[in-house]
């Protein structure tokens, strides 16, 4: 479904990404883990179009969109949820959410989209008329996946969705973006320190080291791996 080949990115003369090349099917879970600084939200960022490669292609659904406007790459289908959430604090959950509807035409199919949040994210709907700024950071968090289920996505980019959460509602969001996969067959790439944790939902993964591929796998048997456990999950 997504296909990264020989990506280079660059800030300047400094590398953040040194030809990696992975591939996602689609239906799938798979992650990117490593350390701050191995370029994980760069791949993100530049997957999505807000950061142009130095060198390489991405291709999406056999496209080549490598040079596509971070505009027409949502409104092929593909939506980042970016790390910090980057919500529109100034605005109500309801105003938010119709932002993320902001390419979408079909008036009945943002309104099912809309039902869908509030199924999986009920506390978004009783805080719907709640300035977004004043929301607990799980809350937000729930608001930047709502808001990019607005979209209508085939394929969804999630950067350290468990970061300023509190710890009992890791867990919950967590369980949504499993749920989201398996009911409404979204293909996820999710970006993730707690490396334990996304391994733990996650089919498939990467491990970036300095802009570079380290070592991959499925995700059950590099839980298991000794060198991986002791860099990233403690062990």
């Amino acid at each position: 479904m997504l296909s990264v080949s020989d990506l280079s990115v660059s800030y300047g003369a400094i590398s953040a990404l040194s030809g990696i090349s992975f591939s996602i099917p689609q239906g799938a879970i798979v992650t990117l883990i490593g350390g701050n600084g191995a370029g994980k939200t760069t791949t993100l960022r530049t997957i999505s179009g807000l950061l142009r490669a130095k060198s390489g292609t991405v291709t999406f659904l056999g496209e080549n969109i490598s040079a596509l406007a971070p505009h027409k790459i949502v409104a092929r289908g593909l939506c980042h949820v970016p790390e910090g959430r980057m919500i529109f604090s100034n605005l109500t959950v309801d105003e938010n959410l119709s932002m993320g509807a902001y390419l979408q035409t079909d008036a009945a199919l943002i309104a099912k989209n809309r039902d869908y949040v509030f199924s999986i994210f009920p506390r978004l709907k009783e805080r719907i008329k709640q300035t977004a700024g004043t929301l607990s950071g799980g809350e937000q968090q729930m608001l930047a996946i709502g808001r990019a289920l607005m979209g209508n996505p085939k394929f969804l980019m999630l950067d350290e969705p468990s970061l300023g959460i509190a710890p009992r509602l890791i867990s919950t969001i967590f369980e949504k973006i499993v749920e989201i996969n398996k009911s409404h067959g979204i293909t996820i790439l999710l970006v993730e320190q707690n490396a334990n944790l996304a391994l733990e939902v996650s089919s498939y993964a990467y491990c970036l080291e300095t802009g570079r591929i380290a070592m991959e796998g499925e995700s059950k048997k590099l839980r298991a791996d000794p060198q991986l456990k002791a860099t990233y999950l403690g062990g």
